[in-house]
């Protein structure tokens, strides 16, 4: 009996020390991480549905509060008026989120473009939403009418690839909704 409360108690450290410095390892990188995701994911689709800007966006993002959630908006500034602003919205895909960079025009209040981030889906079908055809769709879209064909619109959805496509149109009627909501702020915040 002793010698089991003994390996018990050693177990019992060993997941102690293990947790805390686990802990202490995710607290240390996490800046690092996220500067990472913001370079290599983010950026990328940043840049390609922003208009000409003069500054930095990933260097002058601000975080806004929508119903619980923090979303980082990146600016387009351009001669020291705010143009254009995008930020990450995700819609359910075949295998997993579908993570959506979504640029609007201050000036027009219409989509500015769509950029892929990140998603699992399907190799040579699902990930064909990434592609350049579907979604050059998005590029000055109206706001008001977002939705795929076989929904009444006017977005051609990727053969073969129905719940991506539903999943990508989606994460965008989720930014326009954020954006009509917060669209005083994101004028107010960069003035």
């Amino acid at each position: 009996m002793k010698e089991m409360i003994k390996m018990m108690v050693v177990l019992s450290l060993i997941c102690g020390l293990s947790g805390v410095t686990l802990a202490a390892l995710k607290e240390q990188t996490a800046s690092t991480i996220e500067e990472q995701v913001l370079t290599f994911v983010q950026a990328p689709a940043i840049e390609s549905v922003l208009s000409a800007h003069d500054n930095n966006p990933i260097k002058d993002r601000k975080k806004f509060d929508f119903e619980g959630k923090t979303i980082t908006v990146f600016p387009a500034i351009k001669d020291g008026a705010l143009i254009s602003i995008a930020f990450e919205t995700f819609g359910k895909g075949y295998g997993g989120n579908i993570g959506v960079m979504v640029g609007f025009s201050m000036a027009s209040g219409t989509l500015s473009g769509i950029g892929i981030t990140t998603m699992k889906e399907t190799p040579g079908l699902g990930t064909r939403v990434a592609g350049h055809g579907y979604t050059t769709q998005f590029k000055d879209h109206s706001i008001d009418s977002v939705k795929l064909k076989k929904q009444g619109g006017d977005i051609e959805a990727v053969a073969g690839a129905t719940i991506s496509s539903t999943g990508t149109v989606n994460a965008v009627q989720s930014a326009v909704s954020i954006f009509n909501t917060l669209k005083p702020q994101f004028t107010d915040g960069w003035s």
